[in-house]
């Protein structure tokens, strides 16, 4: 359920902050967010491949060109976090936007080409594969980036103070997945990215999503209007849940994660009730549209690959699933900003290295963002 995003006219174009650099004052007013896709699209992608990719001849070709990977071993080679073999999974899901075709179309921008980030998740699949942990880590977090060398062989210093969806914007999945094992210590096992117009129309494929809201939510930026009630989302009122921050909590990117990692448990429970769907095609246009949606590494790179990973996952429910975001701080420099909370981020890391629960103190008394509850569970 993320490089910076396209802001609204007469906004400033928001700039990272080197050291000696930092803004000080008041805080400023919070960027426009036009590109939210939601990361977990992947993990639902993956299981619609499993309903709709198990026909043979020109479907399973067709589905298997469709699929687009990258070799994220070979980019990074050996200098890397220890695999540890204990029956768990680390897995780097994350959402882009190309800005170019239609997701330029949807979110606005110029046609330029280029890929952006938004928030990433890091899913820790426990040893047996019936649950898992979810850290979500913010894409205005201040890090140290390493140095880092693309899938296309092109090599790009380390930086120091940068935001952590410059990694990817720098040098692609290679580098992102660098930068979260070098924040985190832990390897990454497998590779997921959803791209934005994906998205929305797998949202319109499944036929909605349906969602709780406990408060109004009314964002002209995100373009979403919602009473509090019971609603069926379509894929453009998804997009808008899931990248509003101005009508909720704090309107920080804090609060944006809280809403997505709340309709990440709606979209799983929505996708559970796929495999009742008793029409061939809408199985095959589900699988269409999720292999199209996803780019792998190069070990899931196949339908097959593909079914069999989400196989693994498919006993995993929404009920069997902690979301929480990296331990965090609110920069007094800059409070568009976050910074690690070392000590606490460490307990994270050291519960998910051991394949063990991540403990409530990690997370307590961290910046929160403030919307947790406007989804209800």
């Amino acid at each position: 359920m993320s490089a910076e995003s396209t802001p609204d006219p007469g906004i400033p174009d928001p700039v990272e902050i080197g050291p000696g650099r930092r803004c000080k004052g008041r805080r400023r007013k919070a960027r426009s967010t036009r590109h939210k896709a939601l990361l977990a699209t992947a993990w639902t992608a993956a299981g619609v491949v499993v309903l709709g990719g198990t026909g043979a001849g020109w479907v399973y070709f067709k589905l298997n060109g469709n699929i687009k990977s990258v070799d994220i071993n070979q980019a990074l080679g050996a200098d890397r976090p220890h695999k540890v073999d204990n029956g768990s999974e680390n897995i780097l899901v994350l959402g882009s936007d190309s800005r170019s075709g239609s997701n330029k179309k949807i979110g606005g921008g110029a046609d330029d080409g280029s890929a952006r980030s938004d928030t990433a998740m890091i899913v820790h699949i426990y040893e047996g594969h019936k649950k898992a942990s979810v850290v979500s880590v913010p894409r205005d977090t201040l890090i140290d980036r390493p140095a880092c060398t693309d899938t296309k062989g092109a090599t790009y210093p380390a930086a120091s103070d940068v935001m952590f969806n410059s990694a990817y914007s720098t040098g692609g999945a290679a580098c992102a997945v660098k930068t979260v094992e070098s924040i985190s210590g832990l390897r990454m096992d497998h590779y997921l990215e959803v791209d934005f117009a994906g998205f929305q129309k797998l949202i319109d494929d499944l036929g909605g999503v349906p969602v709780t809201t406990t408060e109004n939510i009314d964002d002209p930026q995100s373009h979403l209007k919602l009473k509090a009630g019971t609603h069926t989302l379509d894929g453009e009122q998804s997009l808008g849940l899931v990248r509003t921050r101005h009508a909720v909590g704090d309107g920080s990117d804090l609060g944006r994660i809280q809403l997505q990692q709340a309709f990440v448990k709606a979209l799983i429970d929505r996708v559970e009730h796929v495999g009742v769907l008793s029409s061939p095609k809408k199985l095959y246009d589900l699988a269409v549209t999720a292999t199209k949606t996803v780019t792998t590494d190069s070990d899931l790179g196949s339908v097959n690959a593909l079914a069999d990973f989400a196989n693994g996952l498919k006993g995993i429910g929404s009920s069997h699933m902690k979301m929480v975001t990296m331990p965090v701080r609110y920069d007094p420099s800059d409070l568009n900003r976050v910074l690690v909370e070392k000590p606490k981020a460490q307990l994270v890391w050291k519960a998910l290295k051991n394949d063990r629960p991540i403990p409530s103190s990690a997370v307590s008394g961290t910046a929160a963002g403030g919307a947790k509850g406007v989804v209800a569970p």
